[in-house]
């Protein structure tokens, strides 16, 4: 993401603390009617939500955006599958890497790019629990590390 502004909507803080993350891949997303103005409100949540590989084409399962306010029948479900839109080629290199074990597709953020809203989608694998434990371990010994560098230098 190299974005001058942040245009973030909605991030999946969890991802990074769940998964360990392979490669990341920016896609548009197909939307209907009110969801761009809901979106442009920051309505949206994604901690749930996943993608997947079907014929060829790649979806979003469980994104919730929340209907627009001012909008009547035109607001949609809010947690309908919305497709994601790649090259072809992409797509077949998200197929065969997801095919592997333990591998799959998850959201990391939702944002606009001159005015058009963009995923970025990660390449993951879980991790186990004692990764995270570990992982948190490390960090909390990182921030020791800099508290007490922080204060040997203060004094």
């Amino acid at each position: 993401m190299s974005k001058k502004k942040d245009n973030t909507v909605a991030r999946n803080r969890r991802a990074r603390h769940e998964y360990h993350i392979d490669k990341t891949i920016e896609a548009g997303i197909v939307l209907k009617g009110t969801e761009v103005k809901s979106l442009r409100q920051g309505k949206a949540s994604i901690q749930d939500s996943y993608a997947y590989i079907d014929n060829g084409e790649v979806f979003i399962s469980n994104l919730h955006i929340s209907p627009y306010e001012q909008g009547n029948i035109q607001n949609v479900d809010p947690i309908r599958t919305r497709k994601l839109l790649l090259h072809k080629r992409e797509i077949f290199n998200l197929h065969i890497e997801t095919s592997q074990k333990g591998m799959t597709l998850i959201p990391l953020s939702i944002y606009f790019v001159r005015g058009k809203a963009k995923v970025q989608i990660a390449v993951a694998k879980g991790k186990k629990i004692h990764d995270r434990r570990d992982e948190i371990a490390r960090r909390d010994a990182d921030r020791r590390m800099r508290q007490h560098t922080s204060e040997k230098y203060e004094a």
